[in-house]
């Protein structure tokens, strides 16, 4: 793993902690916890949420953590899913494997493999295949939007050796994140990038151009941002790009220049008044889609 990964793991757990301690779990949800969804030990277990008392299907938010490929778990998004649950879905929110031990596209096939779990088990979980909302935050959205193109254009998706499930993604909930991962690739191979794509991976891949693979069958999307993300920058022309696409999106920036508190993925801190209108105007978002 680069210098710089490493950096990154220590820095963003110790912050992690630090948050999520301050946060109580609710009481008035059902958490149904480490359920395996395939062979890779505890990088194959996942967790789903809904509110006691549930009976029947609910709209179901599939989550991909965010962590820059190399770092994340289950765990730091565990207050946000059983959060959102709150607001009346099932939350399913998994661990998949990461670089730099495991490359690209590994995590795009671990989500496929989440996918196909909810169809198997839907019933047991009160999931509902043809009502998913997809979310992600940082790498996690990178992901998210990656695996939205694949679900959406059949030709892009024969690019990968993935057997994709029936599930209708209703729409996507894209946060803090970069969508052009053909651009990155084209960047010298350092850090973080060179940890996810390696060094042998050509910039030419087709599996990589995304944004190219985008049609007007792309989900809708609500994309969210902060004053102080670091990577603000890319969600104005990830709505724009689906705007011109014929595709139903819209963007929030969050926060003011002068409240650094609500910067990168502050969403999952559920203690932010921020986050908690970013979380409630995408439900609200999700809601116009669940019929």
């Amino acid at each position: 793993m680069s210098l710089y990964g490493h950096l990154f793991r220590y820095h963003a757990a110790r912050s992690d902690r630090k948050r999520d301690a301050a946060i109580p779990l609710p009481a008035d949800i059902t958490e149904c916890r480490n359920i395996s969804y395939g062979p890779y030990g505890s990088n194959s277990l996942l967790d789903v949420y809904y509110p006691d008392g549930t009976a029947a299907p609910l709209p179901t938010i599939v989550s991909v953590h965010g962590g820059g490929y190399v770092y994340g778990t289950k765990e730091i998004y565990r207050r946000y899913g059983m959060d959102m649950a709150r607001r009346g879905f099932a939350f399913v929110n998994f661990n998949y494997r990461l670089a730099p031990k495991w490359k690209f596209p590994t995590p795009l096939a671990d989500t496929n493999a989440v996918m196909q779990w909810v169809v198997q088990n839907a019933q047991r979980y009160h999931l509902d295949p043809d009502r998913i909302f997809l979310v992600g935050d940082s790498a996690g959205a990178q992901l998210a939007s990656q695996y939205a193109a694949m679900i959406t254009n059949p030709a892009y998706a024969s690019l990968f050796s993935l057997h994709l499930p029936p599930v209708h993604i209703r729409a996507l909930g894209l946060n803090c994140g970069v969508y052009d991962l053909a651009a990155q690739a084209a960047l010298p191979r350092k850090d973080i990038t060179l940890d996810y794509l390696g060094k042998s991976l050509p910039a030419d891949d087709p599996r990589l151009q995304v944004l190219a693979a985008v049609t007007d069958k792309y989900p809708p999307a609500f994309i969210t941002t902060a004053c102080h993300d670091f990577l603000w920058e890319n969600a104005e022309p990830m709505c724009r790009l689906l705007q011109e696409k014929g595709v139903e999106a819209q963007w929030r920036c969050y926060g003011t220049e002068g409240d650094k508190t609500v910067g990168h993925v502050f969403h999952v801190n559920i203690a932010l008044p921020d986050a908690v209108q970013c979380n409630d105007d995408t439900a609200e978002f999700f809601r116009k889609y669940t019929d």
